[in-house]
């Protein structure tokens, strides 16, 4: 008979397969993401009882209230010998399941990462606003520490992040780096924000921007001298720019416009796609430098006029989604199928290709 699958085995199993998450469902085996794809372990179906047990026992008392209240958390587990892992505990039919990030044990360089070598001229800016935007599972929390990483290691000054969990911790090396974790160090992205301006920041990190008081704070800072780096989940630079006015308010859009038109410095939307092998995901990105053009255009609110900026802006480094898909596909990276279920406009991309839609 086969040992049962606790919680230190399965973290176990993740490590050495290279899982980056595994989902605990009720009815169902272990399952693991390996390279972008589910993998069902070849063990016994979970029960609701057994998953409550297991979502449960390792709470805290106030993690516990706070699972109750909001019926839902997120926290960070620390293992000695496997690191960090990002625990997030939801109800389904009324019972706890289990939802589990593999964080990264050690940051990868650009190249590793595959992002635009115009990323690390973005993060010379002394202030204001830079995004990184993609669905989730896109890479964007690896990221931003890699941003993070790279100011704490060029410019002295104190860097403050608010995470959820916090998945990296930073050692302070020419910066100084604090780390607060939501829920355990501060109640909101949006209250532990307004602390931070009072904590003589250089630079704010935050995991995510979720609602109109969190953006319209960022925006604040970033006008104020700060530079502000943050995640957002939209799918392109057109979609993020439209995303961050239209959660306000009608008569608070022309202020946040203005805002906005002042303060972004870039934005960053990247997505993960399985390699042709399918032994490994590979970046591709769109990426936005903001330039006076840019600022015109947003002032006049022309957000659909951006994605031409995208296009001429290739000597700065600026690049369309589509195009960075595209050249995945001509290095031999991704596949077609893969290119063709990604791109903005599939219709050109046949047409380049000379292959009809069937």
């Amino acid at each position: 008979m086969s040992k049962p699958l606790t919680l230190d085995r399965l973290l176990y199993t993740a490590r050495r397969f290279g899982a980056s998450d595994i989902h605990l469902i009720a009815g169902l085996p272990p399952a693991w993401r390996v390279n972008g794809e589910i993998v069902l372990a070849e063990a016994e179906p979970y029960s609701a009882e057994t998953l409550a047990r297991l979502a449960l026992d390792a709470l805290t008392e106030a993690q516990r209230e706070t699972f109750e209240k909001e019926m839902a958390l997120s926290y960070s587990l620390t293992h000695s010998e496997l690191g960090r892992f990002r625990v997030s505990v939801y109800l389904r039919n009324g019972s706890p399941e289990l939802s589990i990030r593999a964080c990264a044990e050690k940051l990868r360089t650009r190249e590793e990462l595959g992002l635009p070598e115009a990323v690390d001229r973005l993060l010379d800016r002394p202030s204001g606003l830079i995004l990184v935007t993609g669905p989730t599972g896109s890479g964007k929390t690896t990221t931003l520490n890699y941003m993070i990483d790279q100011i704490n290691s060029r410019r002295r000054g104190k860097i403050i992040m608010i995470e959820d969990p916090i998945e990296y911790v930073h050692t302070h090396k020419m910066s100084l780096v604090v780390q607060q974790e939501l829920h355990s160090d501060v109640r909101s992205f949006h209250e532990g924000l307004l602390h931070i301006l009072r904590q003589d920041p250089d630079v704010i990190g935050i995991g995510e921007m979720r609602n109109f008081d969190t953006i319209g704070t960022a925006l604040t800072a970033a006008e104020t001298g700060h530079l502000v780096i943050a995640t957002l989940h939209t799918s392109s630079v057109v979609t993020t720019v439209e995303r961050i006015v239209g959660v306000f308010p009608p008569e608070q859009q022309q202020q946040v416009i203005v805002q906005l038109a002042n303060s972004l410095q870039g934005i960053l939307t990247q997505q993960l796609l399985p390699t042709v092998d399918r032994k490994g995901r590979v970046l591709a990105c769109e990426y936005l430098s903001v330039d006076l053009a840019s600022r015109n255009l947003m002032r006049d609110a022309d957000w659909h006029k951006l994605y031409t900026q995208l296009e001429l802006g290739t000597q700065q480094g600026m690049c369309t989604m589509d195009s960075s898909l595209i050249r995945l596909y001509e290095q031999g990276r991704i596949s077609y199928d893969s290119l063709l279920s990604h791109v903005v406009y599939p219709d050109t991309v046949r047409r380049k290709y000379n292959r009809s839609g069937i």
